[in-house]
């Protein structure tokens, strides 16, 4: 089984260093080595800022790829608009199991990060810089940095500067997530889908992008546009921060020019000469087939016109040894777990993808096929982030790109390979936190939920009220006996047992200090006069 990811695994670079710089000399870059191997950076205006990132085509490297000088416009319009002070935030956290550029980036070289996000400060007048991160190292690294420039966030300062420290969950990252946690709420995506540049941090008009993303911003405003694009390609100039992963020898963290063969990289880490398939851009990214591969290079465009993602830079290779479907399915069960349990195509959506997937293996046949892809079809553009989209594309790519594989499992015996369970994931299958959005509503279930089948009448109201828990078989009734209630739904399943018409719901605690069932208050139907608690 392959082991999870350190915070800093092994750093290589192909061709010359720019994000990596001085990475030979020391472990990590203090301001005074950062300024030696960097030298000074002059401050630039907002219009001339945006005309760079243009020239350079930088795009955001968390994964969704947006145009930065697009953004960077948009944000600066919209505080001269309103008359008020922009805010910068850089977007540290890494939550896959399988990223660790930007924890590498901030951990090794937190001051390059620091330049770009100062020099958008400085260009747009903004007054606040929050670098949101969810790991230990990282924060104190970049705490450590912002120190040694003298930067805090009193009330006097004339740039506040803080970290902000959320859990490691998959929807932490989300640019919704991180803007309500610096607003004192949970780390969740809200309801409604927000603009950052109009509508950020406290209202104001922020612009958050990813710590390489101003890493890249820094090097490019260092050098200038026409020695940036000297490295890699005409149209996608510079590096690229890659994680590589997997079934390889040397899993490591590779800064590469754009350009370079992606078999370059895979044989750099030492992946199997002829991969079953790589996964590209993480676990919201796609695979890609052996042959593919060969025909691949780094860069955004090639990834997309293979049928692959450049994504958050994840690369993850599979040896022809292991069943690629049991693979995905860890990863599914994975990405099941990490919903943050308040949009129903996602919390309900997702486990149900990853039940048929695991249907499909356990030879559910061609209905548990299209059960699968009924479920992913279903769940996209329907969440409050965009966890339930990257998780649909994860498992509609496996379901393509392992075609002789699934046919062996829907319509044989299936594929006769074990699962090696290469594909990184934390300690135990979860984040390391198990809080998702850091509340205390979430983590491990701390209820367990009964049906009196003496009393069930099959009215299914359980099913309406909780279906995290309930579903209705072919003949009306509960499909489960008993069941662990999610913390997140702990409200519904009592509001589930007090509207049961027939009383047949009880709940029991499970903590370890309950000493008897004491949540059992089921409510008699209207019209008989009292109510009944159940002892």
């Amino acid at each position: 089984m392959n082991e999870a990811l350190p915070d800093v695994p092994e750093v290589r670079v192909v061709g010359l260093p720019q994000l990596t710089s001085g990475f030979d000399l020391v472990d990590r870059l203090d301001l005074p080595m950062h300024l030696k191997v960097h030298g000074p950076l002059e401050p630039l205006g907002g219009e001339q800022l945006a005309q760079l990132a243009e020239r350079i085509n930088l795009r955001g490297r968390g994964g969704a790829g947006f145009p930065f000088h697009r953004k960077l416009r948009s944000v600066a319009e919209s505080a001269i608009k309103r008359g008020v002070r922009p805010v910068v935030v850089v977007n540290g956290s890494e939550d896959e199991p399988a990223c660790r550029k930007d924890t590498v980036l901030i951990n090794r070289a937190p001051h390059l990060i620091l330049d770009g996000a100062l020099l958008c400060a400085e260009a747009m007048g903004a007054r606040t810089l929050v670098v949101g991160v969810t790991r230990e190292s990282t924060q104190r690294s970049m705490e450590a940095a912002l120190a040694e420039r003298g930067l805090n966030n009193g009330r006097r300062s004339a740039l506040r500067a803080r970290v902000q420290r959320n859990p490691v969950r998959m929807v932490t990252g989300a640019a919704a997530s991180l803007i309500r946690s610096i607003d004192g709420g949970p780390a969740i995506p809200p309801g409604r889908k927000v603009s950052a540049s109009k509508n950020g941090v406290g209202g104001a008009p922020t612009l958050l992008s990813n710590a390489e993303t101003f890493a890249q911003l820094a090097i490019a405003a260092r050098i200038g546009p026409e020695r940036y694009g000297n490295t890699g390609l005409y149209d996608e100039p510079g590096t690229v921060m890659l994680t590589v992963s997997g079934a390889v020898a040397r899993p490591m963290v590779i800064e590469v020019p754009t350009g370079v063969p992606l078999r370059y990289v895979l044989q750099l880490a030492g992946a199997p000469p002829v991969p079953q398939g790589v996964l590209t851009g993480g676990y919201h990214g796609k695979w890609i087939d052996a042959a593919t591969v060969d025909e691949a290079i780094v860069s955004r465009n090639s990834l997309d016109a293979v049928g692959g993602s450049l994504g958050a830079g994840a690369i993850l290779p599979i040896s022809q040894d292991t069943c690629p479907l049991g693979e995905s399915l860890r990863v599914a069960q994975w990405l099941a777990e990490e919903s943050a349990g308040q949009c129903g195509p996602c919390y309900l959506g997702l486990p149900a993808a990853a039940r048929g997937l695991e249907d499909i293996l356990g030879g559910g046949g061609p209905a548990a096929l299209e059960a699968v892809k009924q479920v992913a079809r279903n769940v996209k553009r329907r969440g409050a982030c965009s966890h339930p989209d990257g998780s649909a594309m994860f498992l509609e790519s496996t379901l393509k790109a392992f075609t002789d594989d699934l046919a062996a499992h829907v319509l044989g015996n299936g594929c006769g390979r074990p699962v090696a369970g290469v594909l990184p994931l934390f300690e135990g299958g979860r984040a390391p936190t198990g809080i998702p959005g850091g509340g205390a509503e979430n983590g491990p279930s701390r209820q367990k939920i009964y049906v009196d089948w003496t009393l069930c009448r099959g009215h299914g109201l359980c099913a309406d009220i909780l279906p995290e828990v309930f579903q209705l078989g072919a003949d009306g009734f509960p499909t489960v006996a008993q069941a662990q209630v999610p913390r997140f739904a702990e409200a519904k399943a009592l509001r589930a047992v007090r509207r049961c018409p027939a009383l047949a719901l009880r709940i029991e605690d499970e903590t370890p200090q309950a000493k008897a069932p004491s949540r059992n208050l089921p409510v008699l139907s209207q019209g008989r006069g009292r109510r009944a608690l159940g002892r």
